[in-house]
């Protein structure tokens, strides 16, 4: 409804702003610093400005560009092909890392995807889900782990929940996960105590 009404375009102006001042704040708390990926919706992108908002976010929060990530969709790339890859590198210029979310359930091409600053492909929850139990979704993350790679991005999983996936995606020398393995979504005072804790054992 979001999407369809426009409001989509208030909320990822908030969202934006809010990850980016509990960045800041997360920082002048003296936390590691680590990076923050926030979802742009195909409407964002579209409206072609959202390359002028990151900046003026980033300015009036003071958190760093390169602590940033955007997530965009591979259906909402495909959708503004004719300035995706402008808006991509306005938004690379400020240094900003860019990944490309729910990989494998679009339409994109390699011819395309190659001329795209990307940093990061991100497969989609629904190919890890029954690894190890369908050989094609084994055989699909693999091919997309392999396929980032000779395209010069870093690969990550989505909705790891179990040993037997993080191995297989280990096996395949897939770069990074996500998932309930490693924590379900916790309000941002435990995650501090979360980050603080495993400072403390690095250190």
């Amino acid at each position: 409804i979001a999407e369809e009404t426009g409001l989509i375009v208030e909320i990822g102006e908030w969202v934006l702003r809010e990850t980016c001042r509990q960045g800041r704040q997360w920082l002048d708390a003296g936390l590691p610093p680590l990076t923050l990926a926030v979802n742009v919706s195909p409407h964002q992108f579209r409206r072609g400005d959202i390359c002028d908002l990151v900046a003026t976010v980033l300015r009036d929060t003071g958190f760093p560009a390169s602590q940033l990530e955007l997530e965009i969709t591979e259906s909402g790339l495909m959708d503004n092909q004719g300035n995706a890859t402008e808006i991509l590198n306005c938004l690379r210029s400020q240094g900003i890392r860019l990944a490309i979310d729910d990989f494998g359930t679009g339409y994109s091409s390699l011819a395309c995807l190659k001329h795209f600053p990307l940093d990061l492909l991100k497969i989609d929850k629904s190919f890890i889900d029954d690894i190890p139990h369908l050989q094609d979704d084994m055989e699909i993350a693999s091919t997309i782990i392999a396929m980032g790679h000779i395209l010069g991005f870093k690969v990550l999983a989505e909705g790891v929940e179990t040993p037997e996936q993080l191995a297989f995606l280990q096996e395949k020398g897939c770069d990074m996960y996500q998932g309930y393995i490693k924590s379900r979504p916790i309000p941002e005072e435990q995650f501090a105590e979360l980050l603080l804790e495993q400072q403390c054992r690095v250190d």
